[in-house]
């Protein structure tokens, strides 16, 4: 393999001539062998650094710091990453030590590299543009990698909401479907009173929506960057200006609104809008596994669960009972959110393990935040398009749960006060008799009254009202 010499601080190194990388990169790649997920497996990730990486070199040739030449050679590098081009060579592991440092130095080889070839110049001729001096001017890993994660953690969030925004779309519309279905509602597995499997599904849909509301509260912390504090955040080798004009390029480059941080030193080190993210989204994972608990329960069966609604058949769902199918899409998603869950955790212990003036576990919430992320928004779209938009309804059965329920009694106790309608229901369960029978029987209440009072249809729209004087 035709190799070229590079050297770093360590010593000399071969690089393989056809790589974009550099040496830097190389030490990278054979130090972190660990997950074998490189950071080109989040192309948001790389397009963050392009933009960074552009908006530093526009802001250093505007305040006399970078030649015409080399400006124009960093950008033509920058856009071509932004097409997707040479994502390949972004190949350090996503864990690694080093607060970030392999993956700032990753992108600054790899965008060194392809403005030397714009400039006509040979892979590794750092003399005419170098990774560290050049591509990196006034900046630190620091300051970078906490904004290419923040930058990427915007666009990732507004694909969370987008798929958001479509399950609440399909909840609210079988909600809409469902709405003249009347089934038996149920509080701790036992039967409570009636309402319509529409008002069901539809607060499905309520919950998702107050729970985008909470994404993007979360996206305002997440706004704010701490570019051009360097090391610290104090800002040692940037120019007086520079922090306030490259977010301003930022903001232009990548289309997003982003805040300068009012305090650098401070938000270099703290990592709480991370936490508070990582919140949130625990948040929207431990209610959508709750709604799938309930669609997994409302369709168990067919023959011996509650069979109250039938989910689309995707699969079969055994390799031994002929004809079994399982819930299997509520059932991924109640494993995505249990790892979303313990993702939380391991931003929770990263972003306490921070010390001093920074947080070297970054890496470490950052792929944790990018990964829950990824497989809500895909679990979430998975479910409505491969489930709930295909659910279908056993409106008998609902009605034949309300009809026979010792929860109708409930209704009565405006009526007929607490301790008749308690001696109602215990009649009605050892007996097996209706309460309506059993009310009838004792002459509690006229026929009329009683038929109007148990009324399915009013229970799920009116509280009945106290006859007390």
């Amino acid at each position: 393999m035709k190799c070229r010499l590079e050297h770093d601080c360590i010593g000399g190194r071969e690089v393989p001539d056809e790589a974009i990388y550099g040496v830097q990169t190389l030490r990278a790649s054979e130090n972190f062998m660990i997950t074998g997920i490189p950071i080109h497996h989040y192309p948001q990730l790389i397009n963050s650094l392009a933009y960074i990486k552009k908006a530093a070199a526009l802001t250093n040739n505007e305040l006399g710091h970078l030649d015409d030449e080399k400006t124009e050679a960093i950008a033509a590098a920058c856009d071509q990453l932004l097409e997707g081009k040479f994502h390949e060579n972004f190949i350090v592991d996503v864990i690694q030590g080093g607060a970030g440092t392999s993956t700032n130095m990753n992108a600054n080889e790899v965008i060194a590299n392809l403005g030397l070839m714009h400039m006509g110049a040979e892979k590794g001729d750092y003399d005419k543009l170098h990774p560290n001096i050049h591509v990196n001017m006034a900046q630190s890993t620091n300051d970078v990698y906490p904004t290419a994660i923040r930058l990427t953690l915007l666009t990732k969030m507004d694909l969370l909401i987008d798929a958001m925004e479509y399950l609440k779309n399909s909840f609210a519309e079988k909600g809409k479907e469902f709405s003249s279905i009347i089934k038996m509602g149920r509080t701790q597995l036992q039967d409570a009173v009636p309402m319509t499997l529409g008002q069901e599904f539809t607060s499905y849909a309520v919950m998702i929506g107050e729970d985008i509301e909470r994404v993007r509260e979360a996206k305002d912390l997440i706004r704010e960057i701490n570019m051009g504090g360097t090391a610290i955040g104090t800002g040692l080798n940037a120019p007086p200006e520079y922090a306030r004009i490259v977010t301003e390029k930022l903001c232009d480059l990548s289309g997003y609104h982003l805040e300068l941080a009012p305090d650098l030193v401070e938000a270099t080190q703290d990592t709480g809008a991370y936490v508070q993210l990582s919140g949130v989204l625990k948040r929207v994972a431990v209610k959508i596994s709750k709604i799938c608990n309930d669609l997994r329960l409302l369709s168990s069966g067919p023959r011996c669960g509650i069979n109250e609604i039938n989910l689309p058949k995707m699969a079969p769902g055994s390799s031994i009972m002929p004809g079994k199918v399982n819930p299997i899409i509520p059932e991924v998603v109640n494993q995505i959110a249990f790892t979303v869950i313990g993702g939380d955790m391991t931003v929770t212990m990263a972003a306490e393990a921070g010390q001093l003036e920074l947080n070297v576990m970054e890496p470490a919430i950052a792929a944790s935040l990018f990964n829950s992320l990824v497989i809500m928004r895909r679990g979430f779209r998975t479910l409505a398009d491969r489930c709930i938009s295909g659910i279908t309804a056993n409106e008998d059965q609902c009605r034949h749960y309300v009809e026979n329920s010792i929860g109708l009694v409930t209704a009565l106790n405006p009526y007929i006060g607490y301790e008749k309608s308690t001696e109602v229901a215990n009649q009605a369960l050892t007996s097996g008799r209706s309460v309506y029978e059993i009310v009838l029987k004792k002459g509690y209440m006229s026929k009329q009254d009683l038929e109007e009072a148990l009324s399915p249809e009013k229970m799920t729209h009116v509280h009945p009202i106290s006859l007390r004087p």
